[in-house]
């Protein structure tokens, strides 16, 4: 409903999100009236949206944040209310004169895949012709991948952030998998990553849209979570909530307010990062910082036993340049620690818990 909204908006106003970089609060599929209306223009459900999504947006942008808002490519969105096909202009148009400042673009029921990718390109065209700036987020590989490859070049250039892979859930095993799905499938992905558009792995703890961080719900242990926000930054994603604001731990509030750590997944550089070696049960991944700077992560896959200690040599890093001649060394997960000034020929031994991620700043 949209109190739900208004009272997130006014705990990331008050409670350090929006100082920490968090800006949109996303309403995600559900919130139409299940019909059009006289001119065929989409419509918030009259009861749980009963001053309207405009009004809505108006008190959202009176915190200093933003609103983004859903609507699918096809007939119907995924759970069966009205879908943008042929009105997308008229779509474009009313998201716009609600003051909406990003649309999440489904891709349920489009009925083929020709229709699906002329759907993504008009409603990207539609949005710029409205001459407001909103930022589309689009699920267009995602529909894609079963059947063809898809032409991430064509997709950048009408999208602002596209979704590759299934929804991620509250569980170990829906992080493991997108981890693994991205570092399956990063020779085709890291590379577009960059200013303006940016591969999407879902929410992190940040359940209700998006880039989803699932950090704060109920199925990750703190290890995981670690792992989920240090991975999701070191992937360049969007960082969206999907949690309750309202009751959230203080210690996952620390760690998605992490200043370090949202340093590194906002770097001006905006290179997407990749993993550099697999070990056992143990991964490293690299992200070239701006400034010659690198995110290291060093995951642990294994899930029982306690921390395993995991050696290399940082010539290993940047193609040998992270760390020539020499490079400082800074832990930014899971705690905040200096480790000094090593040379190029040093090797780092790193403690990692299982299912856990230590995350560093070279």
């Amino acid at each position: 409903s949209e109190q739900l909204f208004v009272e997130m908006a006014d705990v990331m106003a008050t409670e350090g999100w929006r100082d920490a970089g968090y800006e949109f609060v996303c309403i995600d599929d559900c919130w139409m009236a299940p019909t059009r209306d006289k001119q065929g223009r989409l419509r918030a459900d009259p009861k749980r949206f009963p001053s309207g999504i405009r009004k809505l947006a108006d008190y959202v942008h009176s915190k200093g944040l933003k609103l983004g808002i859903y609507g699918d490519v096809g007939n119907k969105t995924c759970a069966g209310f009205p879908g943008s096909y042929n009105h997308y202009d008229l779509d474009a148009q009313t998201f716009a004169s609600w003051g909406v400042d990003l649309l999440k673009f489904d891709g349920c029921n489009s009925g083929s895949l020709e229709l699906l990718a002329e759907g993504y390109r008009r409603m990207s065209v539609a949005l710029n012709r409205t001459g407001r700036s909103i930022v589309y987020s689009c699920e267009w590989p995602f529909y894609l991948r079963p059947v063809q490859q898809p032409n991430y070049t064509e997709i950048k250039q009408y999208c602002n952030h596209w979704r590759n892979f299934f929804d991620v859930y509250d569980s170990w095993s829906s992080i493991k998998s997108i981890l693994d799905w991205t570092a399956l499938h990063q020779d085709s992905i890291v590379k577009i990553a960059g200013p303006g558009g940016w591969n999407d792995p879902d929410m992190v703890s940040i359940f209700v849209f998006l880039s989803q961080l699932v950090i704060g719900n109920f199925g990750l242990s703190w290890d995981q979570a670690v792992t989920q926000m240090a991975m999701w930054a070191i992937m360049a994603a969007p960082l969206f909530m999907s949690n309750d604001l309202r009751h959230i731990s203080p210690e996952a509030k620390w760690l998605l307010q992490n200043k370090e750590v949202i340093a590194i997944n906002q770097d001006a550089l905006g290179k997407q990062g990749y993993r550099i070696t697999k070990d056992k049960n143990f991964e490293l991944w690299e992200r070239p910082l701006s400034g010659q700077a690198y995110a290291v992560a060093v995951l642990n896959q294994q899930e029982i036993g306690g921390p395993q200690n995991f050696t290399f040599s940082l010539s290993f890093l940047g193609n040998g340049l992270a760390c020539n001649p020499a490079c400082s060394v800074q832990q930014v997960l899971p705690a905040s620690r200096d480790w000094g000034v090593y040379s190029w020929v040093s090797s780092l031994s790193v403690e990692v818990n299982p299912t856990g991620t230590v995350l560093l700043k070279i």
